[in-house]
């Protein structure tokens, strides 16, 4: 498969990062983020995705490497989701001269959480349609491959 430069799929990865950055891992979330059970591979793949953008936009992106990245960040949705004291974590920041911004993030983790595993999921959507479009009948699609992408359904939508 040649690299994949479709503007839909770069738009939607720049609405990711860009709301990831925002809204998930800012200045006020990171330091409680940074606890969570993440191995340092995973953390990498998330920083691909969200943050370096730049690196593909022009050459196109390798699809097996957003599927990987896709299960990354999917991972971290998984974990950030299933911990039961990550607000209280994120309640106990020092309130500092930001005080009603820390608490505005605090309040809408959850919510921006959800923005950010519906997101990743339209991504995944949009990718295996492309990959079946791709391969037909003559092979299987890249993402029936990778076993790391078994439970992303579950793992973003929490069910």
């Amino acid at each position: 498969m040649d690299r994949i430069k479709d503007p839909h799929i770069v738009r939607l990865i720049e609405q990711i990062g860009e709301h990831y950055r925002t809204n998930i891992s800012n200045r006020f979330l990171r330091p409680v983020l940074l606890q969570l059970q993440v191995d340092k591979t995973t953390w990498d793949m998330i920083e691909v995705l969200t943050e370096k953008m730049e690196l593909y936009r022009y050459q196109g992106f390798h699809l097996d490497e957003l599927y990987r990245q896709i299960a990354a960040c999917a991972r971290f949705v998984e974990v950030a989701r299933n911990r039961a004291t990550i607000k209280n974590k994120l309640s106990a920041l020092p309130a500092g001269h930001d005080k009603i911004l820390r608490e505005m993030a605090v309040s809408n983790f959850a919510s921006n959480l959800k923005v950010f595993s519906d997101l990743l999921n339209e991504l995944y959507v949009n990718l295996v349609e492309m990959d079946k479009k791709d391969v037909g009948d003559s092979q299987p699609a890249v993402y029936t491959q990778l076993p790391e992408l078994y439970n992303i359904g579950h793992m973003l939508v929490g069910g």
